[in-house]
């Protein structure tokens, strides 16, 4: 039997976190405690864990659960290790690590703002650009005998005009939350249609204010596109190292 772990929080204490159920089977959740900083942990067996829908949603609830009483610096998932003795060792490893993280998110959560613009407005916006409705009409009209020069122009001028999109959702949308956030991640979008792929780190205490001011947004932009805010999450996308069992990489 291993020890699965979930991440390290700052007590000097060995406080527990209920049970979580890996590979079928309730295990409690406690820590291990090396100085300032304990492991929290799970007995578990010595195997790869398959990122399943299911063991990633008991590896995120573990964390979240874990986040509600302290700061925490999020393991990778799946990763496990022989014995106590090795969780200290890396636990040693990383101490350097831990020094320069905590003081970065203590009493700071991350939260997450997707933003995908609504088809049909997109596509009203685009008809709008000049020329740009005659030239899809052009290349619609030719269909397979459309030039490569003419599709590339069709291509071009809508890869424009999503980056000229991109950069009003940057200045009006991402600038705003990031002057109330600590600081702010803007990530790549992942699809075409995605206006927004934002991380915020906030303080707790500014929870409140940074909501008002992403439901200002919301209420300005919700007739055309759909928002995703998540969280609280714990502080991924603002903590450099992402701590993997054996590697400090």
């Amino acid at each position: 039997m291993g020890i699965y772990m979930f991440g390290v929080i700052e007590t000097t204490e060995k406080p527990t976190f209920g049970t979580v159920e890996l590979e079928g089977k309730e295990r409690k959740i406690y820590t291990l405690q090396r100085g300032q900083e304990a492991m929290v942990v799970a007995e578990a067996p010595m195997q790869i864990y398959d990122p399943t829908r299911k063991n990633l949603r008991a590896h995120q609830d573990t964390v979240a659960r874990v986040m509600e009483e302290y700061d925490v610096i999020p393991m990778s998932f799946g990763n496990v290790l022989e014995d106590q003795k090795e969780v200290f060792a890396l636990m040693e490893k990383l101490q350097d690590q831990f020094e320069e993280i905590f003081p970065k998110i203590r009493g700071k959560m991350e939260v997450g703002l997707k933003i995908i613009g609504k088809k049909e407005w997109l596509n009203e916006q685009i008809r709008q650009e000049p020329g740009m409705e005659d030239l899809r009409k052009k290349t619609d009209t030719k269909g397979k005998n459309a030039s490569y020069y003419e599709r590339m122009q069709l291509g071009e001028s809508a890869q424009k005009f999503m980056m000229r999109l991109h950069e009003r959702f940057e200045e009006e949308v991402f600038q705003p939350l990031a002057e109330i956030a600590n600081a702010a991640k803007s990530n790549e979008v992942i699809n075409e249609r995605m206006l927004l792929n934002a991380a915020f780190l906030i303080d707790k205490e500014n929870e409140e204010a940074f909501d008002a001011k992403v439901n200002e947004i919301f209420n300005e932009w919700n007739e055309h596109a759909d928002f995703k805010y998540t969280g609280p999450w714990p502080a991924y996308n603002f903590i450099d190292l992402k701590i993997k069992a054996g590697n400090s990489v």
